[in-house]
């Protein structure tokens, strides 16, 4: 009874160093994702009246036919449509008014205030003790 038990120890322990073995080595070798998307830019069209679902149909339809916006990222609520396009092909003013020669919306083209567009923009706050202690630890990796 005592060397099975010994023996179903000593299996445990060395699993368990192999798993830690296995997870340090990924750590250590893993290289951090690089990510395409510094071209990728969203923007926002205000309408003055709410969208209805078959405006909010339409809206979609109109913009998925324009070049530069990513299709499958088309946010519509209530009196505003957000939707993402790749800056490198074209720009809000342009989506804008592609968008408006297709329909008689009656909308505008939501443009930042200067005062905001400096802000840093990260949803995280920068003085939590998570924060601080997972920039430590990526630095420590990268």
């Amino acid at each position: 009874m005592n060397k099975t038990v010994k023996k179903v120890v000593i299996v445990v322990v060395g699993i368990g160093v192999l798993f830690i073995a296995i997870l340090l080595f990924h750590i250590i070798t893993a290289k951090p994702a690089v990510y395409e998307n510094a071209n990728l830019q969203v923007s926002r069209i205000d309408f003055k009246s709410n969208i209805d679902s078959l405006q909010a149909k339409q809206i979609c339809t109109d913009l998925r036919t324009i070049k530069g916006l990513t299709s499958d990222s088309i946010i519509v609520k209530r009196n505003v449509v957000v939707y993402f396009h790749n800056n490198k092909i074209t720009n809000s003013e342009k989506v804008f008014n592609e968008l408006m020669s297709k329909r008689a919306y009656e909308a505008k083209r939501y443009v930042l205030l200067a005062s905001m567009a400096s802000k840093e923009v990260c949803p995280m706050n920068q003085n939590s003790f998570s924060y601080k202690l997972s920039k430590s630890i990526n630095q420590f990796f990268n």
